[in-house]
């Protein structure tokens, strides 16, 4: 799948060092579940089995997305879709060099289309820590409402936080079309 000026693809074993490299970012070891420290056998296992069994099983999508013009991971936005329910949940971080540009916003919009139209799927749902603002303005820009903030709904790294809530519907208006 490709956006305007990104590559969306299933990450793959050979994405392990860029996922890697990425995730050593304090910022997306903050705000993400990615295992702190991020060793290489993290990105080897999620790119080389989590995200293939995924694909495979009809539970996660998650794709890489890369620049066009030169192929350098920008991002992972990853689709939770349990089996037999029309809700879906997306996430995603950023890499570091890459924010502030709208690109995972991209991203995230052409994966909601694809959501709605190749899934089918009836509610697009986003959560993130409640102080996250930068997930927050990524889903705000594709056209997620937040619905409010739920007390001590996420766990994270062995303790409970305050998460946002937001949903985005077929009937939203998605900004831009998918390039192809």
């Amino acid at each position: 799948m490709q956006t305007a000026r990104l590559l969306l693809r299933p990450l793959e074993p050979g994405d392990a060092g860029a996922v890697h490299r990425a995730c050593q970012d304090e910022q997306i070891q903050r705000w993400t579940t990615v295992p702190s420290p991020y060793l290489p056998e993290h990105a080897e296992e999620f790119t080389g089995r989590i995200s293939p069994d995924g694909w495979r099983n009809d539970t996660l999508y998650n794709w890489g997305t890369f620049t066009r013009d030169g192929g350098a991971l920008v991002s992972s936005v990853g689709l939770s879709f349990p089996p037999r329910t029309a809700v879906a949940e997306v996430g995603y971080w950023t890499a570091r060099e890459h924010r502030g540009r709208g690109l995972t916003a991209e991203a995230v919009a052409a994966v909601a289309r694809w959501a709605f139209d190749t899934l089918r799927v009836q509610r697009l749902e986003w959560y993130a820590e409640v102080g996250n603002t930068a997930s927050r303005a990524v889903a705000e820009r594709v056209g997620f409402t937040v619905e409010g903030t739920l007390r001590s709904y996420l766990e994270h790294r062995g303790g409970r936080r305050d998460g946002w809530v937001g949903s985005l519907l077929p009937t939203d208006r998605v900004p831009g079309p998918a390039a192809g």
